[in-house]
């Protein structure tokens, strides 16, 4: 077969989650290369009657991506854009959506559907689950985009289908076989069930729940595909799609009007609906407190929202600005008592919109509250019944003792989003969990609405379906699955003859011992099973660009590299049952070896998982009391070696740089061999200001000489103190060698890290008692003291001083920097901000300092550099190094106008840059020295 299959453990534990709350561990993965080895894998299982369903981007909210049998991923490979034709394109089942309207965007064409996961979702996924998404307010559920499909069954049928004339049904017949008697038994079960098809389901725009059987109606052209659309990988598996494709609108505006609670927001979708918005959103005051807790969209884009504690966003579309601006004002106009607030600028309308899509991971974790969980978080109801189901959906939440649930959703179709504080760790919690879904199912049918509205049945919704379409319709639920899939082997369990909803439960078997640990896990309840467990599936990790995780995701495609991927195999080490090696487990240290300790996903993931601390924490127990690699000698002990060199640098250049010699260094150290390895300074930093007669008067300041600026590049750190002082500081520098062990956590030798920052907390505590700032010009150094150093010497009053007081360059001279005069400098700049600031602080401080002193700034959004400290020079990581770059920030600087600066302040991104360009970057301090001195 031209494909992978994999059966190791680390594989295993990755795939036997979604987003849900089920895990069901496969027995094996695979992973075609195209169509065709997907439809040979297929073969394969049915000779040894072995279940096969299909997975794309994972994140499944009812658990319909975890079974028991052969799992298919088709995103790695089988991802292409086949043709377009006018409007139509034909696509793989493994096409991520943003990939697929990156390419379509040349043709202004896009995608309709739009679910919140667009970054990571893809066609084949969408099809599996209806996809819906806010944009289908305008365009419809994923069925009403697919014209048709090529489908295999498992008994190994493979067809085009969609809608069927009558003629093409007499061609079927005639031509014999299984592909006959698939349709003649679907035109059976159609006609013998006309009226109860008819009159059972819900005339509803977000009905999801239950097979579409509807579609079989001849009024609606007896269209297979539509039927087959939504069916979760239970009745074929979808080889390409033929799919309608829609006009990108060209102009848009946002109005969000403001009301006095949420179900009072629900009231006034009818009218709001009656204007043709291109999506109309609905949020409560939770949502946006949590987002103003967890940092989303920026505090100054939160406070602009009207008055209100409920609110609902209206996006509307024109052929001019103009045309989309009318239509929001005629919204605002007609909008009576509410709040309203119009948003003209395209940045801030997405920052907004950013608050209403990080609703489920913005609601995972709600700060000093019980974790929330999915479960019962999509239901729909009639548009024009919201805001009275609103009021009873949340008088039920009280009734339980769920009152913290935020509630928001795409309001304009009646579907409503929210996540539960479901206790879920034990037999209590989970009856408790029984009782309430069953009233809310209840409550939905009363409504007539359906029990998904989005996110489909999987396992947590389908034993409910009786309630929502009766006993005869779930009937024909079954026939309709044995019409396609006899054997009952296509992800059985979901749909028809379901797993109870409180079966396979992902935490309530969950309860590991606790470890002893080096890093503390504060916002894990300071226990690392809870980290371990932390992901909640979202898989923005698997996103292809725009932010910084996962840069091993990107080049590697695998599951296991990406941050959701290797957060489950972690879970799964900690349960001890598909992994069971524990922190020796080398399928686990596989999955870890290519994390680039980046800490992008501490910033981007939207529950903050910290896969940089969970691979330093598992390092330091994998190898203790054994050998490590010898990168971890020479670069994790990077701050010793540089001292040493200090004393005959020249000397130590000469014998790392001669040929020969050169490689046998490499080698000895773990280094790859087509990596440059650095050059000492001749003049470090400390010295330099050893013998200098520093300012005597102005505010102190202590100056960080971390390792990197110090031996390496000490030029920024000269700068840096030129323009203190310029500004009234005082400059202080330790007048000991000090660290902050920054190379001992990466490599995972957290003890000797912890000895190395104590060291340090104690020479610097009488200035940071005195309220002495700490100014670091290294991200990656500065990251430790603002981050690690609280979470691996957690309880420390003067550690807890030093995270709070140490400041980046730019946060520190914002405010005393002079604004230059219009129109600037002249000067262009392309930053490339460090991971780790990205993570922990951001750029915001150092786009507005530059601008400020009249540079014109592009800040790239090209993701991660690749070297990331010690893991591009180690061997076995240069491909993934390079790769990372090539994806993003190598072509980026190349394609910089010639007179452009660039700009990083990471050595690592000053060196990886180097490295594959001919760019000569420099640090912040260098640039403001230049224009400011």
């Amino acid at each position: 077969m031209n494909g992978e299959v994999r059966v190791d453990e680390g594989s295993l534990s990755a795939y036997a989650h979604d987003s849900s709350n089920y895990r069901q561990t496969p027995i094996a993965v695979v992973v075609p290369r195209d169509v065709d080895a997907g439809v040979e894998a297929v073969r394969v299982c049915r000779e040894h009657d072995v279940p096969v369903f299909s997975r794309g981007g994972g994140t499944s909210l009812a658990g319909q991506c975890c079974n028991e049998g052969v799992v298919i991923d088709w995103s790695k490979y089988c991802n292409r854009l086949l043709k377009v034709d006018g409007r139509r394109a034909w696509v793989e089942p493994g096409a991520c959506l943003d990939d697929l309207n990156a390419e379509l965007a040349g043709r202004h064409l896009m995608v309709g559907p739009k679910p919140s996961t667009h970054d990571t979702c893809t066609i084949g996924g969408m099809i599996g689950n209806n996809s819906c998404g806010a944009s289908a307010q305008a365009y419809g559920k994923m069925a009403d985009s697919v014209v048709r499909l090529e489908v295999l069954t498992y008994d190994g049928v493979r067809m085009w289908v969609g809608p069927t004339s009558d003629e093409e049904y007499e061609r079927v017949l005639a031509e014999g076989g299984r592909h006959a008697e698939i349709y003649r038994a679907l035109r059976e079960l159609r006609d013998e069930n006309l009226a109860l098809i008819r009159t059972r389901y819900p005339d509803i725009p977000r009905r999801v729940s239950g097979y579409n059987l509807d579609a079989l109606l001849p009024e609606n052209g007896f269209d297979l595909a539509r039927a087959l659309v939504g069916s979760e990988s239970t009745l074929v598996t979808v080889l390409q799609a033929e799919i309608k494709l829609f006009p990108v609108p060209p102009y848009q505006a946002l109005a969000v009007l403001g009301y006095p609670d949420v179900a009072s927001a629900g009231d006034a979708v009818p009218q709001a609906a009656a204007l043709q918005p291109l999506a109309l959103e609905g949020l409560d005051h939770r949502l946006i407190d949590l987002a103003r807790v967890e940092k989303i969209a920026g505090t100054d884009v939160l406070a602009d929202l009207p008055e209100g504690s409920g609110w609902l966003m209206a996006r509307f579309g024109g052929e001019t600005q103009e045309e989309a601006d009318r239509r929001a004002q005629r919204l605002i106009d007609d909008s009576g008592d509410a709040h309203t607030a119009y948003l003209d600028d395209p940045a801030e309308e997405e920052r907004v919109w950013e608050v209403r899509e990080a609703g489920l991971g913005a609601t995972a974790y709600p700060p000093g509250k019980p974790d929330t969980h999915e479960g019962w978080e999509d239901a729909a109801v009639p548009p024009d019944r919201l805001g009275d189901y609103l009021r009873d959906f949340r008088r039920l939440l009280d009734e339980f003792g769920y009152q913290d649930s935020s509630l928001y959703g795409h309001f304009g179709q009646g579907c409503v989003h929210t996540r539960i504080p479901f206790d879920l760790d034990d037999p209590d919690g989970v009856a408790k969990y029984r009782r309430f879904v069953e009233r809310a199912a209840r409550l939905v049918a009363s409504y007539g609405g359906s029990l998904s509205g989005e996110h489909g049945d999987g396992q947590s919704r389908a034993e409910l379906l009786p309630i929502m379409f009766g006993a005869e319709v779930v009937r024909l639920f079954g026939v309709f699955k044995g019409i396609w899939d006899p054997a009952g082997r296509m992800n059985p369990g979901k749909i028809v003859d379901p797993h109870r909803l409180d079966e396979n439960l992902d935490h309530l078997d969950y309860h590991p011992a606790e470890p002893a640990t080096h890093f503390t896990y504060p916002a894990d309840h300071h226990r690392f099973t809870h980290a371990a467990a932390r992901c909640v599936g979202i898989g923005k990790c698997r996103s292809s660009s725009g932010g910084v995780m996962c840069p091993s995701y990107r080049v590697t495609r695998e599951e296991k590299h990406a941050t959701r991927g290797r957060a489950r195999i972690l879970m799964e080490m900690m349960r001890g049952e598909t992994i069971t090696g524990g922190w020796r487990s080398k399928d686990v240290h596989e999955a870890l070896d290519l994390c680039l300790s980046c800490k992008g996903c501490r910033g981007d993931c939207p529950v903050n998982v910290d896969m940089a601390t969970y691979k330093a924490e598992f390092l330091s127990h994998h190898y203790h009391w054994r050998p490590r690699p010898p990168s971890h000698y020479s670069m994790g002990w990077l701050p010793l070696w540089a001292r040493l060199a200090s004393a005959a640098p020249g000397l130590v250049n000469a014998v790392t740089h001669a040929p020969g010699l050169s490689g046998l260094v490499k080698l000895a150290g773990g280094v790859d061999r087509r990596r440059d390895l650095p050059r000492f300074t001749t003049d470090r930093f400390t010295d330099w200001f050893a013998d200098r007669r520093p300012a005597v008067e102005g505010e102190p300041v202590v100056l960080w000489p971390d390792t990197f600026t110090n031996n390496f590049h000490p030029d920024a750190a000269k700068a840096a103190v030129r323009l203190l002082e310029a500004y009234g500081y005082r400059v202080e520098v330790p007048p000991v060698p000090l660290c902050c062990g920054l190379t001992w956590i990466s490599t995972g030798q957290l003890a000797t890290a912890k000895r190395v920052l104590g060291r340090t907390v104690a020479a610097l505590t009488p200035r940071l008692r005195n309220g002495v700032k700490v100014v670091g010009l290294e991200p990656s150094c500065t990251a430790v003291f603002r981050s690690d150093a609280p979470e691996l010497l957690d309880g420390d009053p003067d550690v807890k001083l030093l995270s709070e007081q140490t400041v980046s360059l730019a946060e520190l001279l914002a405010d005393r920097v002079p604004t230059a005069p219009v129109p600037g400098t002249g000067i262009r700049a392309l930053a490339q901000p460090h991971c780790h600031q990205h993570a922990i602080w951001g750029f915001e401080a150092d786009r507005k300092l530059l601008e400020r002193v009249g540079v014109q700034v592009e800040v790239l959004d090209a993701g991660c550099c690749g070297l990331a400290g010690n893991f591009g020079f180690e061997r076995g990581h240069y491909e993934v190094s390079t790769g990372a770059a090539e994806l993003g920030v190598w072509p980026a600087v190349r394609d910089a106008d010639p007179g452009d600066r660039i700009l990083a302040d990471g050595f690592s991104c000053r060196t990886q840059i180097e490295s594959g360009t001919s760019a000569r970057p420099v640090h912040l301090a260098e640039l403001l020295a230049e224009i400011l001195l």
